[in-house]
């Protein structure tokens, strides 16, 4: 009788014959997709290629463990991942801004947020929610807007927070914040 690994290994080596492709092949094409549920795979791969359910099980599930095996060593990753993807250009648009106001922005990521430095923390940058992104800025002595309102118990380090939920609220005003809580951080 086979053990687990014995048989896992056996279908790995008949994966070519079966479904056309070997494991690593699949894993390059599965990788790119943006699914984080392992039924998810199995329906694509049933539907979209005929891959038999032993088989989409198989790569489901070697998919997975390569993508949280990615995530678990870039924070980054982790942060934008599941149902926080569709925030990854927020953060992208926001970083691009940053690093244009000059060359000793320092991005620290850490497990949950970005700390963002200079000659110390003048942001933060965190996924918050599945449908928003929290801008946090060192501004002291700053008065609150509807817009820009006190950090409260979002964050401790940072005196103000700025709700972004899509690019276009990435605007002038904005900017304007972010340069001044650079210049004075």
């Amino acid at each position: 009788m086979a053990t687990p690994e014995e048989m896992l290994q056996t279908m790995i080596k008949n994966l070519p014959e079966k479904t056309g492709k070997s494991l690593e092949q699949w894993l390059l094409e599965t990788q790119k997709l943006t699914f984080t549920k392992h039924g998810e795979f199995l329906k694509y791969l049933k539907q979209e290629h005929g891959v038999s359910h032993g088989f989409a099980n198989l790569i489901a599930s070697k998919t997975l463990d390569a993508k949280n095996s990615d995530r678990q060593d870039d924070p980054l990753l982790s942060q934008y991942a599941g149902p926080k993807a569709e925030l990854k250009p927020i953060y992208d648009r926001l970083i691009t801004h940053i690093t244009n106001f000059g060359s000793d922005v320092e991005i620290a990521v850490k497990k949950s947020y970005v700390s963002l430095r200079r000659n110390k923390q003048f942001a933060i940058i965190q996924a918050s929610t599945r449908t928003r992104v929290d801008l946090g800025l060192q501004l002291p002595g700053v008065a609150e807007t509807p817009r820009l309102e006190s950090s409260g118990s979002f964050n401790q380090m940072v005196t103000h927070r700025v709700r972004i939920e899509s690019l276009e609220d990435i605007d002038c005003e904005l900017i304007d914040w972010l340069e001044l809580s650079y210049d004075r951080n």
